[in-house]
Order: structure tokens, then C-alpha cells, then sequence
């Protein structure tokens, strides 16, 4: 028996790494993940290696079905080693793995809503020619052709991200035309991660059917228009759990404000962050740390019903869209966890 595998990696362009993907035709079926091979790819036309020594090794980490080619198919999201079969440098997973196993005991949880922007040659979809389109706010969650654009390719991403088994939780019209969300988690850190990633090249590949492209770009209209976050939802069990969960709340939310950490995560959340988080348009300023009970315009929100609850969860709102999840939750973990097992609040 034959079957297609597709090969899904990130590749090293700057500031913002895009996704590459090739197909393998394996004969035989294999056991399991560790079963698939590992194998092989041109770093030099991915910004991952110089022309003469250019071999990049693919290693699988993840696998799903395949709801575009059906049948056995599968996707295979792959890391990317070097040849002696370490870490490459632009394999941000690596790194992410250890942290997450060294505070593997807290149980850190994420949810993660990715916001991205269709557009039709050079214009964001719903946006008419030589013109711009009403003002945003009706668009949130609308309905109607005169306020939606681009359902069916949002439906026919959410029907692809279900069949292939990942963890999407939801989707949603977004603030500007032609602007949506599908939401990922909660899992854990390496699986949100990974999800979202294959989740990414599953929207860009359905929206090639439908002639239209996606765009990450967290500002993709200048002016008084919303940009695309990566709103990034993070516990760990003691957040979670009464009736000391509020506590540890308040310490992870406080823990993202102190020193220089404000800025070690900004400037890794995505380029053009700058833009995007201005004070205006339910963000905080990119060179500012706030938090607060149910306020998007603060760095980090503590949702209304998690204050009453006593226990939950917080939202870090300044990641862009274009953030690399591997890293976005490294930092949260590496930051917050350290912070509560200091406080004992573990």
C-alpha cells in the first residue's frame, strides 16, 4: 500500500519565518510517528543554509490525517535539524520542548486566537476597488453579504481543521472586512503549538482553492483599522483551581511586568508589534505593561468571569499574528511558571 505524507516545516526567512511543505510517497504504512522518516531538503532555497553545504534534515513531530487528499494521507509537521541531527537554528520547538518539560508539573494550558486577513490581489477581501468600505465595528461577528466576506473559505478551514483531528475550539468575523479568528486549545504547550502551526498551513492551502490568499500581517491596512493579534490564553493548575487560584493569577500577571520582561516578550511577539500596539484599537503601547480585570486595552486582561470565579485563567493581548507560537508559549511558561514556583504557588 502507498499513501502521501506531506512534509510541513518552518523555514528561516526573517523577520517572519513562512511555511514550506513537500510531499513524500511512503509504500508502506508505519506504526506510529516515530515509524515516519526522517528526510531531506535544500536549506539554501529556504534561508537555512549556504548553497554549499545546503542539506537540512526534516524529523516528524506531529501527524494527522489529511482532509484535503483524504484516503490514508497524512501531514506530518516536521522540526529542522541539522545533519549531525541537532537543532538548527531556526528550530524554535527545541527550545520550547525543554521548558515545557522542566515546568511540566504545573500543567501549563494554552488556548491561542489566531486573527488573520483575507485578501484578493492587493486589497483586502470586502474592500471595494479605488475605496474604502464602511467604518469598522459592524463587521464583528456580522452576518449578511454586505458585512462577511469570505465565509466559505473560513467554513471549508474549520471543516478541514476538524477532520484532520486538531483541537480548534471556534471561529469568528473579525473587526475589520475580509478579517477572521479560529481559536486553538486548550492544550499543552508543544500540542497548541504544533496545532496552530499545521492549522496555519491548512488556511493557507484552503484559501488557494478559493483563489484568495491569508495574511498573518498584523497591520494589513494602515489607518484607523484593527490589526491581527495572536491573543494567547495561558494557566497553569494552580491558576485553574480554588481557592488560592486568584492568588496565583495576580503573581503570573505581575511576574510579565517585572524588570525587563515586558520587553523580552515584546520584542520576541512578532514583527511590526510596533504598529500594531499603539494604545488605540483595544491595545495597549508596545513599550507599556498593564494588566486589569476585563480591559482590552490593557497588556494583559484577566477575564470578568475569571475574577468572580476566584480561579481561571489570563490573556497576554499583545502577541501579533505573525508570532511563532513556540515561542510565544516558551516565554509564558518560562516566565510565569518560574514566577509561581518562587511564590510557592505551585
Amino acid at each position: 500500500m502507498t499513501f502521501k505524507a506531506e512534509y510541513i516545516w518552518i523555514d528561516g526567512t526573517e523577520p517572519t519565518a513562512k511555511l514550506r511543505s513537500k510531499t513524500k510517497i511512503i509504500t508502506d504504512a508505519p506504526a506510529g510517528l516515530d515509524a515516519l522518516p526522517v528526510w531531506g531538503f535544500d536549506g539554501s532555497s529556504t534561508n537555512q543554509a549556504e548553497g554549499g553545504s545546503s542539506d537540512c534534515v526534516l524529523k516528524p513531530v506531529f501527524s494527522c490525517p489529511d482532509p484535503l487528499r483524504g484516503g490514508d494521507d497524512i501531514l506530518v509537521l516536521c522540526e529542522v535539524l541539522d545533519t549531525d541531527l541537532t537543532p538548527h537554528p531556526s528550530n524554535t520547538r527545541a527550545e520550547l520542548a525543554e521548558v515545557s518539560e522542566r515546568f511540566a508539573a504545573q500543567e501549563p494550558v494554552f488556548g491561542i486566537e489566531q486573527e488573520y486577513t483575507f485578501f484578493k490581489g492587493a486589497r483586502p477581501l470586502g474592500f471595494p476597488e479605488g475605496g474604502f468600505p464602511a467604518a469598522q465595528g459592524g463587521y464583528y461577528c456580522g452576518v449578511g453579504s454586505d458585512e462577511i466576506f469570505g465565509r466559505d473559505v473560513v467554513e471549508a478551514h474549520l471543516e478541514n481543521c476538524l477532520k484532520a483531528g486538531l483541537g480548534i475550539s471556534g471561529i469568528n468575523a473579525e473587526v475589520m472586512p475580509g478579517q477572521w479568528e479560529f481559536q486553538v486549545g486548550p492544550l499543552a504547550p508543544l500540542d497548541v503549538s504544533d496545532q496552530l502551526w499545521v492549522a496555519r498551513w491548512l488556511l493557507y492551502r484552503t484559501a488557494e482553492d478559493f483563489e484568495v490568499s491569508a495574511t498573518l500581517d498584523p497591520k494589513p491596512v494602515k489607518g484607523d483599522w484593527n490589526g491581527a493579534g495572536a491573543h494567547t490564553n495561558f494557566s497553569t493548575r494552580a491558576m485553574r483551581e480554588g481557592p488560592e487560584g486568584y492568588a496565583a493569577i495576580i503573581t503570573a500577571a505581575e511576574s510579565l511586568g517585572e524588570g525587563s520582561k515586558p520587553m523580552d516578550h515584546v520584542k520576541n511577539y512578532g514583527a511590526g508589534i510596533d504598529d500594531r500596539l499603539t494604545g488605540l484599537h483595544e491595545t495597549a503601547p508596545w513599550n507599556e505593561y498593564s494588566y486589569g480585570v476585563s480591559d482590552r486595552g490593557a497588556s494583559v486582561r484577566i477575564p470578568w468571569q475569571v475574577e468572580k470565579d476566584g480561579k481561571g485563567y489570563i490573556e497576554d493581548r499583545r502577541p501579533n499574528a505573525n508570532v511563532d507560537p513556540y515561542v510565544v508559549t516558551r516565554l509564558l511558561v518560562d516566565t510565569c511558571c518560574a514566577a509561581l514556583e518562587k511564590a510557592g504557588q505551585v
